[in-house]
């Protein structure tokens, strides 16, 4: 195990170096990055979100000196050179690729090209938020959903089995924001009760608070959040659990078994449970990124929680070069790192799991 891991380790760096390779010369390649963006603004042209992921269009003339930015007619052309010095854009793109990778090397993600802050700082000051909703979403999404998924697998075709596939339908169909904005609406002031606060992490006295305070209220906090990415996400898992339980306690060795006279709980957790969690193992590192960067923006906006997810985004329609890759980079490290300790986790819970025996 010790040598896989190492090959493992040793394997995250090339794939670092990819990844961001890949996007790096796809990004910067794409019409409509920070130099087009504030020539529009100069020219009162910026059309917002759409014209910022579309391009700015195709390259038009100033003048009669052809210009590769759309929208700089009549700018003069020692301004487009101090906004493209401003940016970095005055060096070449091979030139531009080996300084990122000089940096990254350095754990240096560079300054945000708006914010006039390092990319790290940012990422730091966000991420209690990200880690908040991700981590505790995740925990009660597994706690709820393997234990209903095992119960509904024990009891297939029962009617326990048919009123709770009613509402995980309903949390499969309805979006985890539908969801917040309807506890919103109930809980947080909306029309009925005021119970949870609607903005932020913490409370603005909460330094002043006691130890046990600053839990609850941290906790007062995400209750709401939390709870919308839980009822939004445990639907799926429960299904794949139930399915997995099912496929298992319908194959000969489970028959066998139980014709040996072995009672149910051994049966079950002795050998079903190691074989048929491998599957929902094997999804966690994916459902983790996915609810850091992804799942939990729109939670992020409603609740006006500043996390990983809403800066990216921000970053992407802004064109935020060294925050798109930071972030890129950040959480493509995290993921190689969470698919590691899920192979470990596989030999934790099936011991006859050899990765040793695998290639490199």
């Amino acid at each position: 195990m010790a040598r896989y891991i190492t090959r493992r380790l040793l394997l995250i760096f090339p794939t670092l170096i990819g990844i961001i390779t890949l996007n790096f010369f796809i990004v910067q390649l794409a019409p409509g990055g920070p130099v087009d963006q504030m020539i529009a603004t100069l020219t009162g042209e910026d059309g917002g979100a759409a014209t910022r992921v579309a391009g700015a269009g195709a390259p038009q003339t100033a003048g009669t000196e052809m210009t590769q930015y759309a929208g700089a007619q009549g700018l003069d052309p020692a301004l487009i050179k101090a906004i493209e010095a401003q940016f970095g854009f005055d060096k070449p793109i091979h030139e531009r690729y080996f300084m990122m990778l000089r940096d990254y090397l350095a754990l240096d993600l560079g300054n945000s090209y708006y914010q006039n802050r390092p990319v790290l700082d940012l990422i730091t000051e966000r991420l209690p938020v990200s880690i908040s909703l991700g981590l505790w979403s995740m925990l009660l999404v597994y706690a709820i959903s393997i234990p209903l998924g095992i119960r509904k697998a024990i009891r297939d075709g029962t009617r326990f089995d048919a009123w709770t596939s009613g509402v995980i339908f309903v949390g499969y169909a309805v979006p985890s924001f539908l969801f917040a904005i309807f506890l919103i609406v109930l809980l947080a002031g909306g029309s009925y009760f005021d119970l949870f606060p609607l903005k932020g992490l913490t409370s603005t006295n909460w330094q002043e608070l006691s130890v046990v305070g600053k839990v609850a209220d941290y906790f007062w906090h995400l209750a709401l959040p939390v709870a919308a990415l839980t009822i939004g996400g445990f639907a799926t898992l429960t299904m794949l659990t139930k399915n997995s339980f099912l496929d298992e306690i319908s194959k000969q060795y489970v028959l066998t078994a139980r014709a040996k006279g072995i009672n149910q709980k051994r049966v079950l957790y002795g050998h079903v449970f190691r074989n048929a969690m491998l599957i929902v193992i094997a999804g966690f590192p994916a459902a983790l990124i996915g609810v850091l960067f992804t799942g939990a923006l729109l939670i992020e906006v409603i609740f006006s929680l500043d996390g990983l997810g809403l800066l990216g985004f921000e970053a992407v329609l802004r064109r935020d070069y060294p925050i798109m890759f930071g972030t890129l980079f950040c959480f493509t490290f995290l993921g190689l790192v969470l698919t590691l300790v899920g192979d470990i986790t596989y030999t934790l819970v099936d011991p006859r799991i050899d990765f040793e025996t695998r290639e490199a």
